[in-house]
């Protein structure tokens, strides 16, 4: 497969922040990166909870497994940067389909670890932004900030960072497309400049093809100046967009 994903969705707090399956957001996402995965790593059993499982029963039995493969490269490697990534995000899905507020900031915890150690990684920026903007979509600006510290501008600005470091492959400003401007329907000519930016992007791994082709479906709105449809439509073009109940 080589694809992965990094996205988790709280819906609201009541004692416990609320996950919901059928949006999701990079918390990173995901880590949803353009590198390639051997068969049954935790990157590629995350890509496949994100796009295939049917379930969430499924998905979630496959977020175990990568915590269990991740936790067993630990072992070993301690500082094995894939690892401890891919064991975020695993936390992070673990987050929204339990329904977890402790997950959701171990995880997020670990992508400020990460980014601390190397600013210039654009999967991990990809991550944080994810994080902060998925909580927010889903709770609300106060809410969020509230129950998880969640930050608009945070997100913003790491997602920016996350395209100017991503180089020129279509995966980095093709999500980043797509999670500004469900955030934020008015925010057209970014949004825009982006989705452009992937739809003619190298596209070197099979992730990088799917965000391409998410831009690329997301652009007649966008130059439209319709962001509101543009957001609509990225609802089932991220990671768990179509995952049943």
């Amino acid at each position: 497969m080589g694809e992965s994903s990094i996205i988790m969705l709280p819906v609201h707090v009541s004692g416990e922040c609320m996950y919901r399956p059928s949006l999701i957001a990079v918390s990173a996402m995901v880590a949803l990166a353009p590198t390639a995965a051997m068969a049954d790593t935790p990157r590629e059993l995350l890509t496949a909870a994100a796009f295939q499982a049917a379930s969430k029963p499924r998905a979630l039995a496959m977020i175990n497994q990568a915590i269990i493969a991740s936790d067993r490269i630990l072992a070993s490697r301690p500082a094995d940067r894939e690892a401890v990534l891919q064991r975020g995000v695993a936390i992070g899905y673990r987050a929204k389909l339990t329904r977890s507020r402790s997950d959701a900031r171990s995880s997020l915890s670990i992508f400020e670890h990460l980014a601390a150690q190397n600013p210039h990684d654009p999967e991990v920026q990809m991550a944080v932004a994810g994080w902060h903007l998925d909580a927010i979509d889903q709770l609300g600006g106060f809410m969020a900030r509230t129950a998880l510290g969640a930050k608009i501008q945070a997100g913003k600005a790491a997602l920016a960072r996350s395209v100017a470091l991503g180089g020129d492959r279509a995966f980095y400003p093709g999500l980043a497309a797509m999670m500004l401007i469900r955030n934020d329907p008015d925010s057209v000519a970014q949004a825009r400049q982006w989705a452009e930016a992937a739809s003619t992007a190298k596209t070197p791994t099979p992730l990088d093809v799917r965000m391409k082709r998410a831009a690329t479906a997301i652009l007649p709105a966008l130059r439209a100046s319709d962001g509101r449809t543009a957001a609509m439509l990225t609802q089932s073009l991220l990671p768990f967009g179509k995952l049943a109940d």
